[in-house]
């Protein structure tokens, strides 16, 4: 993607008035007006007491939500469709995260995706961050709690160890500058997708991203955001189980050959190359 803005995107200007912004933009901020669709994509399983809040946090400008159900036993389903008719569902066939996730971009008809947790600990609000991020310039925006910005109520001291050490790990062996990993508040050009191929199926799915993108040569910024605690319910995620799995996935990665010769280093907020 080339640094120029695409031409259904326009910043907020002298020229781009209020009434030429009403009727032909989407403003999203003060200083941001954008037309390319913007599609949420939500897993969810068993997450009808959440779901209130996660789509009260979602802004109104959001061109659709894709909401993969992953064979709840509660009312997620008809919840998600009390609270946005125009929801797109998608009944998930296999099983985890990942799974869902690559389900879910499937469905999506906008050309910018935000991934988006159901269980409430993600702010709806900082979507307008990221769409910032790429419009900006970026190919993909990864959502950080750790960059000067961000924060977490959620992990304890053991996962924020892990996290850390995995994060460590990607960074010296592929190059990156990253201040975190394994969070799943990320949002990217739909283009992406043809740049790097998404094949697991569990929560090591955003580790993959993060290494992929890096290595197909996409060019990365950060944006700080705060991870809240769950609402209602009970996680699925196992901090040794799942960070197995990433690290295996780290391992995995860089046996295989680079995409390009040259990796974009990913660096702080509102900065990339």
């Amino acid at each position: 993607m080339s640094s120029a803005l695409p031409s259904s995107i326009r910043p907020v200007t002298e020229e781009t008035g209020s009434a030429r912004i009403q009727s032909e933009y989407r403003p999203i901020s003060s200083h941001l007006a954008i037309a390319p669709p913007v599609s949420v994509v939500i897993p969810a399983m068993n997450e009808a007491a959440n779901l209130p809040h996660v789509f009260g946090t979602l802004p109104d400008w959001i061109h659709e939500v894709v909401l993969v159900d992953g064979n709840s036993s509660d009312d997620t389903v008809r919840v998600a469709r009390e609270l946005r008719p125009d929801v797109v569902v998608v009944e998930q066939t296999g099983k985890g995260k990942g799974d869902a996730l690559i389900s879910g971009f499937a469905a999506c008809t906008g050309e910018i995706i935000v991934m988006v947790d159901a269980d409430g600990s993600a702010d709806g609000g900082e979507i307008v961050s990221y769409v910032s991020a790429l419009v900006g310039g970026a190919d993909f925006a990864k959502g950080s709690r750790f960059a000067n910005g961000g924060g977490t109520d959620d992990m304890t001291p053991v996962r924020k160890l892990g996290n850390r050490a995995l994060c460590a790990v990607v960074n010296r062996k592929f190059g990156a500058r990253y201040t975190d990993l394994c969070y799943g508040y990320n949002a990217f050009w739909k283009h992406c997708l043809d740049r790097i191929t998404l094949d697991c199926t569990g929560f090591e799915i955003e580790t993959l991203m993060n290494i992929r993108v890096v290595k197909a040569g996409l060019r990365v910024q950060e944006v700080p955001s705060h991870e809240y605690n769950r609402i209602h319910g009970v996680s699925n995620l196992s901090a040794v189980r799942d960070g197995l799995r990433v690290l295996r996935v780290i391992l995995t990665e860089k046996r295989v050959r680079r995409r390009t010769a040259t990796a974009p280093a990913v660096i702080g907020r509102g900065q990339l190359l």
